[in-house]
Order: structure tokens, then C-alpha cells, then sequence
């Protein structure tokens, strides 16, 4: 191993050792979502979460410098750690609406920016059970429509009034 290598995990590591890891009742939530996302037939998503990612409470030294937008989460690419912000645990209303936020980080985890985790998270919530019927009323529901309504405006031009979601 090289210099490069060497770096790579010092890096790593500074990463998790500068924030907190989760605790039994938020580690219980997150595996909780994740066996959701299996369930509902989105394996390789729950195998990067439950085998390459590691979870953190507390922003690491890189996220507090960069900072973030409010947000259920965060992602450092390409090292697989993923900061689950207070919110991610008091505002889904379940664990459905938990797995479509950690359907969202798997997208950054594997390379993609935030319009291809948006787009992906909203084609896949009938997949993931996270419907319009059921959600339509939640915050983090209202939230990833806001956002993806101004990002992709195309998905919501259907319905006899031209705004309705396509999907």
C-alpha cells in the first residue's frame, strides 16, 4: 500500500473519529428502514447501507467546514459515511419514509449527485410503498416533491390540470 492508501484511510478514519456514532434506538430505525428497502426488492441498496456505509450522528470535520442546506442527511463520497441528522429520525412519520431518505443517500453513496438521487427516489416510491395516498400529508412527502418538482418539472405535467405527478 502506498502513500495514496495510506492517506485514504487516515483520512477515513479522521472522518469518523471527528462525529458520533448511532445510538441502539437510532441504530434499531436505520436497520429497520433498511430491511424495508430489501423487502421491497431494492437489495443492492441495502446491501451498500448495511455492509459499506457507516453511520454518523454529528457532522465529521469535512461536513461542518463545507456545511449543508437543512437536510435529513448527508453523504461523504466516495468513503461510504453517512450523517443521519436529528431529523431523520423525528420527522418520518415510519419507517417507509425513513427508507425513502436512505434510498435517496444510497444514490450519493454510489457516485450519483442530487438530481439523479432525486429522480431515482421519486420513480421508486410506488416500489418502496411510499404513495400518494399514504404520504401525501407528511413533511418529508412535501419536502422531496418540492424538490423535485423544480428540478424535474416533466414528472408532474399530467392529470387534466397539467400538474398532477405523472408516477
Amino acid at each position: 500500500m502506498g502513500t495514496s492508501g495510506v492517506l485514504l484511510i487516515i483520512f477515513y478514519t479522521s472522518l469518523l473519529i471527528s462525529s458520533d456514532g448511532l445510538n441502539a434506538d437510532q441504530n434499531a430505525k436505520v436497520q429497520n428502514a433498511i430491511g424495508l428497502l430489501q423487502e421491497r426488492g431494492f437489495s443492492r441498496d441495502a446491501f451498500v447501507l448495511r455492509r459499506l456505509t457507516s453511520f454518523r450522528t454529528t457532522d465529521n470535520w469535512l461536513n461542518a467546514y463545507v456545511g449543508h442546506r437543512d437536510a435529513y442527511a448527508a453523504t461523504n463520497f466516495p468513503f461510504e459515511v453517512v450523517t443521519l441528522y436529528p431529523e431523520f429520525f423525528d420527522v418520518p412519520v415510519d419507517d417507509c419514509e425513513r427508507a425513502a431518505v436512505l434510498l435517496h443517500e444510497t444514490r450519493h453513496l454510489l457516485g450519483d449527485g442530487e438530481d439523479a438521487a432525486l429522480e431515482n427516489t421519486w420513480k421508486s416510491k410506488r416500489q418502496l410503498g411510499w404513495t400518494t395516498d399514504k404520504y401525501s400529508q407528511t413533511k418529508v412527502w412535501d419536502n422531496t416533491m418540492r424538490l423535485t418538482r423544480s428540478r424535474f418539472p416533466y414528472l408532474f405535467q399530467c392529470g387534466s390540470d397539467g400538474q398532477t405527478d405523472c408516477l
